[in-house]
């Protein structure tokens, strides 16, 4: 659960792409860089909310390293992790936001035991965002976004086959898919600190939508930007 202090607050905020650290920094006020473990860390405000953002680079060796590192090294109350996403949900557009009320690594496969695909032995098939923050992200609404609840994938596979797309959507049920936000997730549940992944459609996998990523990663990265903005907003009331 979370619970917001104004003042005695820190949110570490994880994305993949410079695109994304970029759309976010443009928001913060007061930064100071910290470099650490060949990573560059951004201290600043948003509003007036301390925040942490780290660019971890694609994957979920990547993302899960860098997440482990913050949550050892710094005091964060919350960790949110947002970018881009392939859309499996035919109703999704570009430049929608999913809220990922559930992670799964769709390419985590122990089938072999018995278990089911996406299952971790000792952690189950899937990961929850923070429920007190699921329930603040249904009150926000910004205009010409659409904003969605659903269950995000996560693998090391920039998606683009079509019959994997519809494997992915029979399994798992997934709306969208992306490269990292599930293995944060993870992390953070070993950890008992609270999470939020979010995405905006950046492209569909369609055996092409490589061009449509390069096209519209500045539209999610800005899309995500608006969204945390009023997230934080909400939490300071």
């Amino acid at each position: 659960m979370v619970c917001y202090l104004l003042g005695d607050f820190m949110i570490g905020v994880i994305v993949a792409e410079l695109q994304e650290m970029e759309a976010i920094k443009l928001l913060m006020k007061n930064i100071s860089l910290e470099t650490k473990f060949n990573l560059n860390l951004y201290i600043g405000t948003i509003q007036n909310t301390q925040v942490l953002l780290v660019r971890s680079g694609v994957g979920k060796v990547n993302a899960a390293r860098v997440c482990q590192l913050i949550t050892d090294n710094y005091n964060l109350d919350l960790i949110i992790n947002l970018g881009s996403a392939g859309a499996l949900n035919d109703n999704l557009k570009i430049g929608d936001i999913v809220i990922g009320q559930k992670l799964v690594q769709h390419d985590f496969d122990v089938t072999a035991f018995g278990r089911s695909k996406g299952f971790i032995p000792e952690s189950g098939l899937f990961f929850e965002s923070d429920k007190d923050l699921i329930k603040i992200c249904n009150n926000i609404k910004i205009d010409n976004i659409n904003v969605v609840h659903g269950i995000i994938g996560s693998a090391d596979i920039f998606l683009t086959d079509t019959l994997q797309k519809q494997s992915i959507i029979k399994e798992f049920n997934c709306d969208c898919v992306e490269m990292e936000g599930a293995s944060i997730a993870q992390v953070c549940f070993l950890n008992q600190i609270p999470f939020l992944v979010f995405r905006s459609i950046s492209d569909t996998p369609n055996g092409n939508n490589n061009i449509d990523f390069n096209e519209y990663l500045k539209l999610a990265s800005k899309n995500c930007a608006t969204f945390i903005l009023e997230l934080i907003k909400t939490l300071e009331g």
